[in-house]
């Protein structure tokens, strides 16, 4: 298997679980115990340079460029930002919209959000961050799947 295909494997496996475990999972994504991931990921320069990689990457992605090409990039790349530094422990406050409500009336599909996933894990690599913490990052991330995919 693919290294790729492996992290989509695991994200897809986060988001099968079952509403209350998942439910679990996300509040413990929100308050980590420690900051072990955020310094993995580099601290906050590590992650604002996986975001500076990766917004642009998203507006000119073939797949999901049109769900980007009106969007303010400086405040998307704020918001990503903050809650990759929240999830990953790192002591920052997601100042953005709840999740639903963020993506409500986009049709976002499961394909969508797994191409979204695949240029996320693109701009880690080109940053150099380890498989491993790659993964926990998407672990982390992965709850939100329930408010962001809206077409089923």
């Amino acid at each position: 298997m693919t290294r790729p295909f492996l992290a989509l494997a695991a994200l897809a496996i986060a988001c099968a679980l079952p509403p209350a475990l998942a439910q679990s999972v996300a509040g413990a994504a929100s308050a980590p115990a420690d900051d072990t991931l955020f310094r993995d990921l580099g601290g906050r320069a590590g992650i604002d340079a996986i975001v500076g990689d990766f917004v642009p990457r998203l507006a000119t992605d073939p797949r999901l460029g049109e769900f980007f090409k009106n969007s303010n990039r400086a405040h998307l790349e704020q918001m990503l930002a903050e809650q990759f530094c929240a999830v990953a422990g790192g002591g920052c406050r997601y100042s953005g919209l709840p999740m639903a409500q963020a993506h409500r009336d986009m049709d976002i599909s499961k394909g969508d959000f797994n191409a979204l996933v695949e240029v996320l894990q693109a701009s880690m690599e080109a940053r150099h961050v380890p498989f491993a913490t790659q993964n926990r990052l998407l672990a982390r991330l992965a709850p939100m799947h329930r408010d962001i995919v809206t077409d089923h």
